[in-house]
């Protein structure tokens, strides 16, 4: 019998060195462009208050200036609490803040199994290449009973700017070279929560509006945030000046308001599970229940 063949490591479309070179361009600044972060990091706190668990150890992954773990510094729901990220720059960020906060990698997570009883994620695991091997992870690294609590771009985001990009570079250029990054559909994390073996996961979205006089404050905007395209060598190509030029005519052609303003879409996939426990709630299985649908439907018409 011949041996199992190796499972293929997943295509590495990011270039992670590049990433951290942007991020670490951004950080001094990065508090004049972290609406987006800010708003997101909020909404992960209120859904972690919507939990009647209190947590005694807590790790904030991609956290660029640590938005989450600050919120929930000296809070009461999380003991201890750190910021992580790949960037030093965003690491001295936090630091700055006066949070507990070092440089680690989601894609190579630096902590012993069963670390932390809580680990969140704000708008930073669309970057990573192999996104069900960093889910993996953050499993391995919770307590049993632990929480993720997630939120990343989905595939609905920048839909605008997709749309006209990829217009303008066909039009002018003939074909169409990788320009934004792909990203995660609903139906895609839903999957991915369950294959990493999450309990009880639930997959939800929201989706923003950020109105700009021009796309150019959009594009600022997103090199403000370091959410620039950090493509490997080879995949991504320099912008020609025509189409982006082009590209601004479209947009503000379609996209715009009655007050001549330009809309962007942001999408936003939340994601919770709990690492498995055996005080979990477990669905029935199948054939266990006591009482018959028939029955049920019988009793329900007695009613009526």
């Amino acid at each position: 019998m011949s041996p199992p063949a190796t499972p293929k490591a997943p295509p590495r479309l990011f270039d992670r060195d590049l990433l951290v070179r942007r991020r670490d361009t951004a950080a001094p600044r990065f508090g004049d462009y972290s609406f987006l972060k800010a708003r997101v990091s909020r909404d992960l706190v209120d859904r972690l208050d919507d939990t009647s668990h209190t947590f005694r150890s807590g790790v904030e992954l991609g956290g660029h200036d640590g938005g989450v773990a600050g919120l929930l510094q000296g809070g009461g729901k999380v003991a201890v609490m750190r910021a992580t990220d790949p960037s030093p720059g965003m690491v001295a960020q936090a630091r700055a803040r006066g949070l507990d906060a070092e440089v680690a990698d989601e894609e190579a997570l630096p902590y012993d199994p069963a670390s932390f009883d809580l680990v969140v994620s704000a708008l930073s695991l669309h970057w990573v290449n192999d996104l069900p091997g960093a889910l993996v992870q953050v499993r391995r690294v919770l307590q049993p009973d632990g929480l993720f609590l997630g939120a990343l771009f989905g595939a609905g985001t920048l839909a605008e700017l997709r749309t006209c990009l990829t217009e303008a570079e066909s039009d002018l250029v003939g074909g169409l070279a990788p320009r934004l990054s792909p990203l995660p559909a609903l139906s895609d994390m839903a999957a991915l929560m369950q294959r990493a073996g999450f309990a009880l996961p639930v997959v939800d979205r929201d989706s923003l509006t950020v109105r700009y006089d021009s796309v150019f404050g959009l594009l600022a905007d997103l090199k403000g945030m370091g959410e620039r395209a950090a493509f490997t060598r080879g995949i991504g190509q320099p912008l020609p000046r025509r189409v982006l030029m082009r590209m601004a005519e479209l947009y503000a052609e379609r996209f715009s308001d009655p007050d001549g303003r330009i809309r962007a879409t942001f999408e936003i996939v939340f994601l919770s599970g709990w690492a498995p426990a055996p005080s979990q709630p477990k669905p029935l299985k199948p054939g266990s229940a006591t009482v018959s649908l028939a029955d049920a439907v019988r009793r329900q018409s007695g009613e009526n």
